[in-house]
């Protein structure tokens, strides 16, 4: 890593500075082991997907890697400092986000760069700066959601030179506590940026259809609600208590990994609208008026952040649970894999056929030396 520099907030905009956790172990599978049904599509027109015809992008990410030699597996860069997010740039380089430093870097392979730190993040507990998002259509754009003290916030950027400049804060609003912040943001196959938000540590956030909290949020570049969500507003779906792994496959079906409480932890079908219960149902629940996650485990054995999809399932990084469940979207059962390096906060596409792994060991966990770190995994 290189020296780490003072802080930059002089140096940025002063526009932002003035808006600035069961029972039994193993994956529990109520629902019968058939294939995910596909989910409703969007009213909205869907975006051209980016990449090349060889290797198409995957919806909701960056798009595919120049042809070059695989990244070896193994360390891709250790020794940071509560790393949150991660954004895989076209050039094959990563931005990341550390959550209590507020500093965006950007990493490759022998060459790793500060680009500044991110001003008016307030951390506080789990809150600080957390998800990343790489515009699609201009990778010198991208977002950050951080919490600013009285809220958290969504923000766009732009990089200029070896830093970056900030254009605007975009969304903000959203509930902040020490707990419970959400943070995930993932552009979408049809163009819009979601942003995963908690309760905020109020639970009747998550069924206040006029509250950001407990939501996954569907907005335009501009945080405008764009045509085809079903409230009229930014809302996309409701009912959640900590939403923290957005992905879709190559359907476009979406999937968000959930923190329950104290009994399960969730993996949903994301579906425009519906209401997925919280804090009337905590896992599976017998009311049609919300909707049954197709996975659960015991909070012990996941503590879900990040989620990626990648050859036919879906990879979610386990907090608690120290490891990675694959999940088979053809109906199999879950497999909880990558054991051997503690915590695991985030999970993100190479574009070359590999996993991104972020560890979170100096956050409540076990730190060994070189920690914490980012992994390229080929499983």
């Amino acid at each position: 890593m290189p020296t780490r520099p003072a802080t930059l907030l002089g140096a940025l905009p002063a526009a932002l500075l003035l808006v600035a956790c069961s029972p039994g172990p193993g994956v529990q599978d109520p629902q019968p082991s058939t294939p995910v049904q596909t989910a409703p599509t969007p009213s909205a027109a869907p975006a051209t997907p980016t990449g090349s015809p060889s290797q198409p992008a995957t919806p909701g990410q960056a798009p595919s890697t120049p042809a070059q030699a695989p990244l070896p597996a193994g360390d891709f860069e250790t020794d940071l400092d509560v790393p949150w997010g991660l954004a895989r740039m076209p050039d094959g380089s990563v931005l990341v986000t550390e959550r209590d430093t507020a500093q965006v870097l950007r990493l490759a392979l022998g060459k790793s760069v500060i680009l500044g730190q991110v001003p008016g993040v307030r951390p506080n507990g789990e809150g600080g700066l957390h998800g990343i998002a790489v515009d699609p259509t201009d990778p010198q754009v991208f977002f950050v959601h951080f919490a600013a003290g009285s809220d958290n916030k969504v923000a766009r950027l732009r990089l200029a030179g070896t830093g970056f400049t900030v254009e605007r804060v975009i969304v903000e609003g959203i509930p902040a506590a020490a707990i419970h912040n959400g943070g995930r943001l993932a552009f979408g196959p049809d163009g819009f940026l979601y942003i995963a938000t908690g309760d905020g540590n109020r639970t009747g956030n998550a069924q206040d259809r006029n509250s950001l909290g407990g939501k996954i949020l569907r907005v335009d570049r501009d945080g405008n609600s764009p045509p085809g969500n079903p409230f009229g507003n930014s809302v996309w779906t409701l009912g959640h208590r900590n939403v923290q792994g957005l992905a879709w496959d190559q359907q476009g079906r979406m999937f968000a990994s959930e923190f329950g409480q104290n009994r399960f932890d969730e993996v949903n079908l994301i579906e425009p609208g519906r209401n997925y219960g919280w804090p009337r149902v905590e896992g599976m629940g017998n009311d049609p008026a919300y909707t049954n996650p197709l996975h659960v485990w015991g909070t012990d054995d996941a503590s879900p952040s990040g989620l990626a999809y990648l050859n036919g399932n879906l990879w979610m990084a386990a907090l608690k649970g120290q490891g990675v469940w694959r999940i088979p979207l053809d109906g199999g059962a879950p497999e909880k894999l990558l054991t051997d390096r503690g915590r695991i906060r985030t999970i993100e596409p190479t574009g070359d056929g590999g996993l991104f792994v972020v560890t979170s060991n100096t956050y409540r966990g076990t730190p060994k030396a070189g920690d914490d770190r980012i992994i390229v995994w080929r499983p």
